[in-house]
């Protein structure tokens, strides 16, 4: 039995590949071996080799070993689209190494806060040389061992090659060297050179903006001796082509083309996305750095309130700590979000901080008071016109419409304003004209709009018989395939801000969960040993809360199961909205959301209970994917 035992390049918490947020990695199409969630931002060297692959953008690593392993690093989840920034080589492609030596020094935090996510996938990319690999890390290991094909699996296999040849195109390319063969046929299937608008690549992947998906034969693609799996994400074409193999395709198929200094497929999928997923992907440019801080702020509440509940008793010095706990994000949520907008359009984030800080300052009403009637708006005369002036402390539009405006007043002013005093002129113009803005004009017609929009939506979340729930654990998996959720963290932080409690989490989480029980059902009734263990890596991430792999990797591939996830997510949305249940926090759903629900962790159960058997029981029952296959 050949066998290879890695120590981990980097500390963190080693993982199972199946738990990463990636469909390429999850599945295993990369290869074989283990992940680091959070590392600490040091990426040693696990063996004596040479650095075969480092690419600028620096956030991936090859390495052949000296015993033979070919060996990835994958530092994060899409962080080639970072450009290298937060990454610092410390060796060179071409150079020699050994095992322990330094090789990349990266900063966690600025990755998450750009909002990519850390974990770091480490793959054995030939693993199929190894009957047994396994990572450790102190004293926790994961092994993975080579899978025997089945019966079934070689007829499948052997089907799969005659129709890969049958795809073949009429020139002979037997001849040609295997990236050339790769590209053309790519070129091909893709629909030739007028449907890609723009191509680049990743240590990994090539990545690809389509003009028409219509044009595309998958099942071709996927064919293709060489190509290791495809899909679209974030609007990109991504098919698989491993380490060293992508880039001499990739040269292949921008050669004589105009796309070979075209690498901004970022801004092109942005181009490409229809307004509603421009407004989804701003806002969650916007709130995804800022949420963690409202996650951990709502476990403390729920961990507050399941003490509470169980008759804990505390002093006044301990309850008025932990008010400081739960409190502090959302009495000071506009400077939050204000830095965080300001950032997102380009401005300085400093002056960000402190607009959001000036909406919440001292010397104005309190929000919470005057709601409480504790206090009143200071009245001022404008024009004629009576203007309440008030504090937005847990306000969220106000602060998004001035970050906006600072951001693009302060580029607008550094256009004229000479170098030599922008320094002193272009903030004080910025904060000045910003805070007139806010306080007196931006700030009360934001607030009403605030105030109507977030009411009706309360309002259609409230309604009897859990009406509101059912509608939107029925359509919140659908608005997800379009792109367009990320717009809901806008909603559940106003939620989270005015009530103190998320009743959208308790519904979708329902949704979420739901999805993983139709690809359950699907891999119950799969008897291909290799597909079965595909869909079984995709299904792990919906029980943590991530839904792509399984709905882009099965259910929605195969349709039925999604429509039948559907209806399950439909009826755990309504039995939350009849229950009136509601999280402490936002942000984390299904086996991690748990801790939102301490104090009503029964209803909790019930709901995501009855999501997961409503659509595994339809699609165990109404759907047979051994049949869809023949078809």
């Amino acid at each position: 039995m050949k066998e290879i035992r890695l120590d981990s390049p980097l500390n963190g918490h080693l993982i199972e590949l199946k738990d990463v947020k990636d469909p390429a990695f999850a599945s295993g199409a990369m290869g074989k071996g283990a992940a680091v969630k959070d590392p600490d931002g040091k990426v040693y060297s696990p063996v004596d080799g040479e650095i075969t692959v480092f690419f600028g953008t620096k956030h991936a690593i090859g390495i052949h070993a000296d015993n033979g392993a070919d060996i990835l690093i994958h530092v994060g989840i899409d962080t080639v689209n970072l450009g290298g920034k937060f990454f610092e080589a410390k060796v060179a492609q071409g150079e020699r190494v050994k095992r322990g030596q330094l090789l990349l020094v990266f900063d966690p935090e600025g990755i998450k806060g750009a909002g990519y996510d850390t974990t770091t996938p480490i793959l054995v990319t030939n693993a199929f040389e190894y009957d047994k690999i396994t990572v450790t890390l102190g004293d926790k290991e994961i092994t993975t061992l080579k899978e025997e094909p089945a019966a079934e699996d070689s007829a499948e296999a052997e089907a799969d090659a005659e129709a890969a040849a049958s795809a073949e195109p009429e020139e002979d390319l037997s001849g040609l060297p295997k990236e050339e063969r790769v590209a053309k046929l790519i070129w091909k299937y893709v629909g030739g050179r007028e449907n890609v608008r723009s191509a680049e690549h990743c240590a990994t992947r090539l990545r690809l903006i389509i003009n028409d998906k219509t044009k595309i034969n998958e099942k071709a693609i996927e064919n293709i001796d060489g190509v290791k799996g495809q899909f679209f994400a974030a609007a990109q074409y991504q098919i698989i082509l491993g380490t060293g193999f992508v880039d001499k395709v990739f040269d292949v198929f921008v050669a004589g083309t105009d796309l070979a200094g075209a690498s901004n497929n970022k801004a092109e999928a942005y181009a490409q996305m229809s307004v509603a997923q421009k407004i989804s992907r701003t806002l969650g440019d916007v709130f995804v750095p800022i949420i963690p801080v409202l996650v951990a702020t709502g476990l403390f509440m729920g961990l507050r309130g399941a003490c509470l509940s169980m008759g804990v008793q505390f002093s006044d010095n301990v309850l008025r700590m932990s008010q400081i706990l739960t409190d502090t994000a959302f009495a000071f949520l506009p400077a939050l979000v204000c830095w965080s907008t300001t950032k997102r359009f380009g401005g300085t984030p400093v002056i960000g901080i402190v607009l959001g800080l000036m909406l919440v300052a001292p010397q104005l009403p309190n929000a919470y008071a005057i709601a409480a009637g504790e206090a009143q708006p200071i009245m001022m005369d404008i024009l004629g016109l009576s203007v309440p002036v008030v504090g937005y402390q847990g306000s969220v539009l106000p602060a998004l419409v001035l970050g906006i405006f600072a951001a693009k007043l302060q580029k607008w002013l550094k256009t004229f304003i000479p170098d030599v005093i922008d320094l002193i002129v272009t903030p004080f113009l910025t904060l000045f004209i910003s805070m007139i803005l806010g306080l007196l004009i931006v700030g009360p017609i934001m607030h009403w709009i605030e105030l109507a929009v977030f009411g009706a939506i309360q309002t259609f979340l409230a309604l009897p018989y859990g009406v509101g729930g059912f509608i939107v654990g029925g359509l919140h998996q659908v608005i997800v395939v379009f792109g367009v959720h990320h717009v809901f963290n806008a909603l559940e932080v106003q939620l989270l801000a005015t009530t103190g409690v998320d009743p959208f989490n308790a519904i979708i989480t329902g949704a979420i969960i739901a999805q993983g029980g139709a690809a359950a059902a699907v891999a119950a009734r799969t008897t291909n040993k290799k597909k079965r263990a595909l869909y079984i890596s995709s299904i792990v991430p919906a029980f943590l809360g991530i839904t792509e792999p399984v709905i882009f990797g099965i259910n929605l591939r195969l349709m039925k199961p999604f429509l039948y996830a559907l209806a399950g997510g439909a009826c755990a949305g309504a039995i939350a909205g009849f229950l009136h249940l509601a999280g402490t926090g936002m942000g984390i759903t299904v086996l991690p959301g748990t801790l939102l629900y301490l104090d009503h962790l029964p209803q909790y159960i019930l709901v995501n209970v009855v999501g997961f058997a409503v659509a595994f029981a339809l699609t165990f029952t109404l759907f047979n994917p051994e049949k869809e296959d023949e078809q």
